[in-house]
Parts: C-alpha cells; sequence; structure tokens
C-alpha cells in the first residue's frame, strides 16, 4: 500500500552515522531511521547478538518461559525507577498496553474511571487508541469515530490539565518533549507538577518516552531531567537498536495490575528481539553513550547558535535537549532546506514549514556534528539566495 511518500534512495548498508546507497554513495544520516538507531548502524555488538540468537531459536511465543526475555527487562529497569515490564513490538502497543493498564486499574481504585488527558500537538501513535490519544485531529479525521474517553488540552499548562480533571479520570499521558510537533520543550517544573497533581487525585501517570527515552535527551530517560518517576512509561524506537520492540513498564502496585488473559503479544519480547535489547542496553552502558549524547548535543546546539549568528534571518531559534534537537527557520522554506541537504547526502526531517528536527544517532562525533552544520550553512544560502559566513 502506498501509506509513504519515499524519497528517491534507497540503502543496502551501515555503520555508525554512514549509509551506503546502491550506486555506492555515502550519506550522513541525522535521522537515525527517525531516532530509532541510537548506536548507529550495524554495530558490531548488535549484528553479533543477534546473529548468534537467530542461529540457536528466533520463536517460541509467550506460552513458554524465555530466559533471555528476563535478562532484557533487567536491564532496561536497571535503568529507570520502574518494576515490571511487558515487551510488545512498536511504540504504539507500547502505549496500547500503558492505557489498558491504566483503565482496568481505574475499574479496581477509582470506581471505573477510564478518561485520560493528554495534550494538544501530541503524538501517540497510529493504531486507533494510539492514534485517539493523539492530540493532533489531522492525524484523526480520517478514521472517526475515534474511542471514547480523551481530552486534550494545551501542551505544558499545568492549570489546563488541573481544570480538566474530573471524577471520570483515571490518567494524564504526556510526553517530557513533544517530538512530531517539533523539539517543543515544556517548562521548567512540568513533569513535577503532574506528578504532584497525580498523587493528590489519585491519577495514573503515563508517560510516552517513545523518543525521548534510551539517551536520546542526555540522560537515560526525560523525565530524569526533572527528578520524577511516572506510575507507567512507553519505551520503543532505539529499545532493539533498529529491531523492532517496544515496552510498556511500571512501577509498584502498577505493575501487578495486568494478569494472564488480560494482555498479550505473539511475538513481544521473544529470543531475538531480546537479544537485541539487551545488547542494546549492556552496549549503552559499555561504551557511554548517554554521556556522549549530552555532550554531542551541547556541542550541536553550539555550533548550530553560531550558525545562526551567521546568517540573520535565518534561523528563528535551535532547541535541544541532548541529540533531540529543532532548528527553526524564519520562513517556511523547511522543505527546500531539506531537500538541499539531500543533494549533499545529508538526511534530516522537516516538521510543517519551518523547523528542521535533528535526531542522529547517538554516536555521532564532533566531525559528523560539524559536516551537518556546515551542510545546513550551504543549504540555507542556497534556498535563501543570501550570503552567509562560512
Amino acid at each position: 500500500m502506498r501509506t509513504y511518500g519515499r524519497a528517491e534512495v534507497a540503502f543496502v548498508r551501515g555503520r555508525g552515522c554512514i549509509l551506503e546507497d546502491t550506486e555506492g554513495n555515502e550519506w550522513l544520516d541525522c535521522l537515525a531511521g527517525i531516532a530509532v538507531c541510537g548506536l548507529g548502524h550495524a554495530h558490531p555488538a548488535i549484528a553479533s547478538a543477534i546473529a548468534e540468537q537467530a542461529g540457536k531459536l528466533i520463536h517460541t511465543s509467550n506460552l513458554y518461559y524465555i530466559p533471555n526475555q528476563a535478562a532484557a527487562a533487567a536491564e532496561l529497569t536497571s535503568v529507570c525507577d520502574l518494576d515490571k515490564v511487558f515487551f510488545g513490538n512498536s511504540g504504539a502497543e507500547a502505549i496500547e498496553a500503558s492505557i489498558k493498564l491504566a483503565r482496568k486499574w481505574g475499574k479496581q481504585h477509582r470506581g471505573g474511571a477510564y478518561k485520560v488527558i493528554t495534550a494538544l500537538g501530541s503524538f501517540h501513535g497510529r493504531t486507533l487508541c494510539a492514534l485517539t490519544a493523539t492530540g493532533q485531529a489531522k492525524y484523526q479525521e480520517p478514521f472517526t469515530p475515534l474511542v471514547p474517553g480523551f481530552n486534550y488540552v494545551p501542551y505544558g499548562d499545568i492549570a489546563a490539565l488541573e481544570e480538566a480533571v474530573d471524577e471520570e479520570t483515571v490518567a494524564i499521558l504526556v510526553e517530557p518533549i513533544q517530538g512530531e510537533s517539533g523539539v517543543r520543550i515544556p517548562p521548567a517544573g512540568y513533569l513535577r507538577a503532574i506528578r504532584d497533581l497525580c498523587d493528590q487525585r489519585g491519577l495514573v501517570m503515563i508517560l510516552d518516552e517513545v523518543q525521548t527515552g534510551l539517551g536520546r535527551t542526555g540522560k537515560w530517560f526525560a523525565h530524569q531531567h526533572e527528578g520524577v518517576v511516572p506510575d507507567v512509561m512507553a519505551v520503543s524506537k532505539s529499545l532493539g537498536a533498529g529491531f523492532p520492540v517496544g515496552a510498556c513498564v511500571a512501577r509498584g502496585e502498577f505493575g501487578d495490575v495486568l494478569v494472564p488473559g488480560d494482555h498479550a503479544s505473539t511475538f513481544g519480547g521473544g529470543p531475538l528481539a531480546a537479544a537485541a535489547v539487551t545488547a542494546f542496553l549492556r552496549t549503552m552502558k559499555s561504551e557511554g553513550v548517554v554521556e556522549n549524547a549530552a555532550a554531542m548535543g551541547d556541542y550541536a546546539a553550539e555550533a548550530l547558535t553560531r550558525l545562526a549568528g551567521s546568517q540573520p534571518g535565518a534561523i528563528k531559534e535551535v532547541r535541544n535537549r541532548g541529540l533531540m534537537i529543532a532548528v527553526e527557520l524564519c520562513d517556511p522554506i523547511a522543505r527546500g532546506v531539506l531537500t538541499a541537504l539531500y543533494e549533499r547526502r545529508v538526511l534530516s526531517n522537516a516538521i510543517g514549514d519551518t523547523i528542521l528536527r535533528v535526531v542522529p544517532p547517538l554516536v555521532i562525533g564532533r566531525e559528523e556534528i560539524d559536516r551537518f552544520v556546515s551542510a545546513l550553512g550551504e543549504a540555507l544560502i542556497e534556498v535563501r539566495g543570501t550570503p552567509g559566513a562560512s
């Protein structure tokens, strides 16, 4: 089915932040498969773990114990303050599991409360319930009627959240940073205020860390910047280093809500996926990748800010937390700039008409960042038709 508008290039191999196309050309990847390839492409530890496991056992189903699934769960919970893991195959599945968990908890503890409050501008996935949770009508309209029980409030507005809570509300679901809307970073203290509100009103705090999690923001999870702990968290993207896997992770009593028969996944957390997850998390730790993301995020932000100063009227704002970066342009030329980058064999992503999203592999280095910034500077000059500093 033609559900994608694809670029006219096909890649056949990669290494680190470099992709090679069918013609042998090398491209700098600053998109990482849409914030997925945290360790870059073809990392030896991931390739070896997947190949070794594939030679032993690929699938059994969750009707039986899967030893390396337990190992993967232990590795995941070791980097957050949560206790129990349900593995699926995607971020949308992780969101679905999180919402089901919250609704059952509402039946058990809140007299059947079932409503979930989410934020306008959010993006939680494309399955029907995750799509309903997504606060963007442009994605929802073709698929109405939607799932009942969702309310939307402006992102970053704690007063609006407080006002939206009623006796039927069971949970608040937000992204620590909105990626799909242009790397929108909420005011300091926003997550802490949500944590306090959930504690005061007896609500489940669900964080969608699908894009922000696993080192992307310079910490293992974005909520750790504010020192809060959610009740439930959805994780995916980098979790399998490119292998499709997602997880719903919960703390304390919330980890015991779902019981046999409540929720399941034929493939979730299978031997092959678990091998990828375990190898990814152990490699992230051993190679100091989270620390690199923090340092390179600062370096990239500084370099992009200098670029903005060298081309007045080109860049309105540079936003980042770690290697989750937005370059907001003054004029609606993001698509043209993206094309100019593409012509220089540099991959990025445009959000709307004015924002470039930059989410490279977390292993990126200074030289590769310098190449991206240089290419962006050239692209801006080409598209705007104005001179700029070299």
